[in-house]
């Protein structure tokens, strides 16, 4: 069986979707790094849909498209999302209480690269890597010559393969009293 992977923007109409993808790739990928009380926790706080970047057409999901080569009607699946920002938000969905909405300048500041989620079952298949570069692609088009982000554990290896470099440990304090390590990470372009 064949999948051809397509990237469009987001819609609010995807909404439940993401966050069936969010919660099955942290739950998956993210058990390596971190402990099921920060899971948990992060979850809760931290992880989830941002509609401030769907609203602004800057948040990313990567639809699956599978065929059998039988003339059928398929409908397609999303297995991945990310995005980036003109915001000053570094990472967080909607429930997260340190966000900071506020527009960046891009002739100074870098943009956030945020809120990437590939489901367990899509793995190792390029689909991140196919989202992150339309992400930088819209960046670059958008005027910005450096890119942020807040990286989990489980992501910093693949975004330093994509040239990032770690610049600061941080802390995102959890609504259940723990704490997520993440990494700030940036590029230029």
């Amino acid at each position: 069986m064949a999948a051809d992977i397509q990237i469009r923007k987001a819609t609010t109409e995807d909404v439940p979707r993401l966050r069936e993808v969010i919660e099955a790739s942290v739950r998956g990928l993210q058990a390596v790094d971190y402990s099921a009380a920060q899971i948990e926790g992060a979850l809760k706080s931290v992880y989830g849909v941002d509609s401030q970047l769907i609203a602004d057409g800057t948040y990313l999901v990567a639809e699956i498209f599978e065929s059998n080569h039988k003339p059928t009607i398929v409908k397609p699946t999303i297995v991945a999302c990310g995005g980036w920002s003109k915001r000053k938000t570094l990472y967080g969905g909607d429930q997260f209480a340190g966000r900071e909405d506020s527009l960046l300048d891009s002739a100074h500041d870098a943009a956030k690269i945020r809120a990437f989620f590939v489901h367990p079952d899509w793995t190792r298949r390029g689909i991140g890597s196919l989202i992150l570069e339309a992400c930088e692609k819209a960046a670059r088009e958008a005027g910005f010559t450096r890119l942020e982000m807040g990286a989990t554990l489980s992501g910093v290896a693949f975004y330093k393969a994509k040239g990032y470099a770690a610049v600061e440990n941080q802390q995102a304090a959890l609504g259940n009293g723990e704490v997520l390590p993440i990494v700030r990470m940036a590029k230029s372009v």
